[in-house]
């Protein structure tokens, strides 16, 4: 009973303690907004809305303000620093960036300035350290710059978090440059795909070279009946896989679909959730329908950290995106120039300076359904810390526009409502896609981010979370893209993906047993058959095709001084079966999401992996000749792009289009 009641006693301290500092809390609020009133910023309503929503959803009174375009990023530092009596020293900036200490500088890291968004200056004669500082008055900076630095007394100078984030950027620019492009090779040089083949790799590739030509000279036809033989069953079982994790994922989408998701999100405050967004030229109906498209978002626009990531010299972009005027909170980004110039590079900047707890990446393109943040957020809560993402479906808004388009649709459609949610189902790795993956920030932060020379990041980051000992999930929300319509366009996009896939292929086979240890056989066997398998099929392809075609205008006359008839047959069943399965993982594909017009088109997905094969044989070229360049994906060339972009709001979900 005693302990009972030592428990009951603690809860009310706990909540006393909780009133008391919400209490502070909103009498800081009303003191920061009755000040903007006095200066004829705000009105009384303004006030009342803002304090409201601060009551019902947490956060700072000011950046509620500032989410809701009451007042202007500048306005807000500069009452911050009213409020607290300290001087505002932005106005001043580009004078003080010249007189830091740089001796102060060195005790100091870029992580902890941006954590406690405050940097040292100077030194004063009396022993008082002045620091530059967002946020004054905040107990966790004032003890850690007490405590690193041993000064008698603190003097807070306020500036804005972007002059924090400028001063950053410039006194620490070499630093964040190499974590940028460099920082998962210093961390483990043997995860990135910064360096290529391994010597193991090139010594066993040279051997088995040697071994089949020599194997050829003395046995012609055993030699040559071993590998199309190997050939064809690599093929039809990788293949097979996909079938077999496509029907688990189908049953597990079944079964979720016939009940309604509910978000349950039993929170108090909401926490930060950044947004990044890497842009590199792109057309203006792109930008503006992407700025909606966020806008939509149904998250506290005030916990929202937006940043848009764009290439320093992409100067018309930039001022595409200026001209939306987009809410106040968004930041803008430049990320400076250097190889390779990759969308993981830019994301990895945009990540070092992330305030989120959790994080998401959009492409250029995307279009989310508005509550998927939320939904994001209730899967992560309801899990536990071994997750450290969640990728949402992808699918497209322009899927009727052409035989592209089509087929594009159908296969994201299995591989995201199917392929996805079988190998969550059934425990094994997930290369993910590569947008809407939303992430527990410090867990990405601890592998280091995106390798930035992986052409496909997505895919590589998705298989290092499993060697790292964390899960990936999937959430049941879709984001909807733009699938490209021409064929030059589209063969440029999945030579790269491809090329990837190879990348990452190399990276966690430089050493296979070290990796079965890490990840276990069942996971290492289907990052084999998926993610190597893959490129491997799309190569193997055209000979399957081309004995096919032989055996259907010949017979088994024309190889047959170089096959025996059975092992020829063989091939031919395994293609047959293995075109049979796609066609089938299609036409299911097409029911999933109810796009009855699409199935017919489920039956054209052999002559689909022909341009695979073309792409899978560029990316081949590529991978030996020009491994890291990143071939750009033109987007908004669908007519669809251009209606969405005159029309606000944004029209209803896609399907209807």
């Amino acid at each position: 009973m005693k302990l009972e009641n030592d428990l009951l006693v603690s809860d009310i301290k706990t909540i006393d303690k909780k009133i008391a500092e919400l209490e502070l809390l909103y009498e800081e609020s009303l003191k920061f907004g009755r000040i903007l009133i006095h200066k004829g910023l705000i009105t009384e309503a303004q006030l009342d809305r803002s304090l409201s929503i601060q009551k019902e959803k947490g956060g700072r009174l000011g950046w509620i303000l500032l989410s809701l375009g009451y007042i202007t990023r500048l306005q807000f530092f500069e009452t911050q620093a009213q409020k607290s009596d300290k001087y505002f020293a932005t106005p001043h900036i580009d004078e003080l960036i010249n007189k830091f200490d740089k001796k102060l500088l060195q005790k100091i890291t870029a992580n902890e300035a941006i954590k406690y968004q405050a940097v040292p200056f100077k030194l004063n004669e009396n022993g008082s350290l002045v620091i530059l500082t967002a946020y004054p008055e905040d107990k966790r900076t004032l003890n850690f710059f007490r405590e690193r630095f041993g000064a008698e007394g603190i003097l807070e100078w306020v500036v804005t978090d972007l002059d924090i984030s400028d001063i950053v950027k410039k006194l620490f620019k070499d630093y964040l440059a190499n974590l940028t492009i460099m920082g998962l090779y210093n961390r483990n040089p043997e995860e990135s795909a910064y360096k290529r083949l391994s010597k193991t790799q090139i010594a066993l590739f040279i051997f088995l070279v040697l071994g089949i030509v020599a194997s050829i000279y003395f046995y012609p036809i055993t030699t040559l009946v071993v590998l199309f033989s190997a050939v064809q069953l690599f093929y039809f079982i990788a293949i097979f896989f996909k079938l077999i994790t496509s029907i688990v994922g189908a049953k597990i989408k079944l079964i979720n679909g016939r009940t309604s998701e509910t978000i349950n999100l039993n929170i108090s405050e909401y926490p930060v959730y950044t947004v990044l967004v890497p842009l590199f030229k792109e057309p203006e109906n792109v930008v503006i329908n992407l700025i909606k498209s966020i806008k939509d978002i149904d998250y506290p626009q005030n916990k929202l950290d937006v940043i848009f990531l764009f290439e320093e010299h992409d100067s018309k972009t930039i001022e595409v995106a200026k001209s939306c005027k987009p809410p106040n909170t968004w930041r803008f980004f430049y990320v400076p120039n250097g190889t390779p110039t990759t969308k993981p590079k830019a994301c990895n900047y945009g990540l070092y300076f992330s305030r989120g707890e959790y994080l998401v990446i959009y492409d250029a393109e995307d279009m989310p359904e508005p509550d998927q943040l939320k939904k994001a957020l209730a899967a992560f809560i309801d899990s536990g810390p071994d997750y450290a993402c969640f990728q949402a479906y992808l699918n497209y808004y322009n899927k009727y526009e052409n035989f592209l388009t089509r087929m594009f649709t159908l296969e994201y459609t299995y591989w995201f409502d199917y392929m996805l949610n079988g190998l969550h189902a059934l425990h094994l790795p997930i290369p993910l896609g590569g947008t809407s993956n939303h992430f527990r920030t410090e867990d990405l932060k601890k592998i280091s981010g995106w390798d930035p020379f992986n052409v496909t990041e997505d895919a590589d980051l998705g298989i290092r979370f499993s060697a790292e000992g964390k899960k990936v999930g999937i959430i049941r929300s879709t984001t909807y893209e733009e699938a490209t319509c021409s064929t030059g366009n589209w063969i440029r996009q999945r030579s790269r993906w491809v090329k990837g896939y190879m990348q990452t292929a190399i990276v966690y086979n430089r050493h296979p047993v070290k990796m079965i240890k890490k990840i276990g056989l069942k996971n290492w066997l289907s990052f084999q058959l998926l993610v190597t398998g893959t490129p491997l099929t799309f190569l193997i392809n055209p000979i399957m095709w081309g004995v096919f075609l032989i055996w259907l205008f010949t017979g088994t006359h024309f190889l047959s001084g170089l096959l025996p008839g059975y092992v020829e047959i063989a091939g031919i069943i395994s293609f047959i079966a293995g075109n049979l399965i796609l066609i089938l993982i299609n036409f299911a594909a097409a029911f999933s999401r109810k796009y009855y017009r699409l199935i017919p088109f489920a039956f054209l997905n052999p002559l689909y992996w022909v341009l695979h094969s073309i792409a899978a044989y560029k990316a081949l070229w590529q991978l030996i000749f020009k491994p890291y360049y990143w071939e750009k994906t033109t987007h908004g060339v669908s007519v669809i792009n251009n209606v969405r972009a005159n029309e606000n709001p944004l029209p209803g979900m896609p399907g209807q289009m």
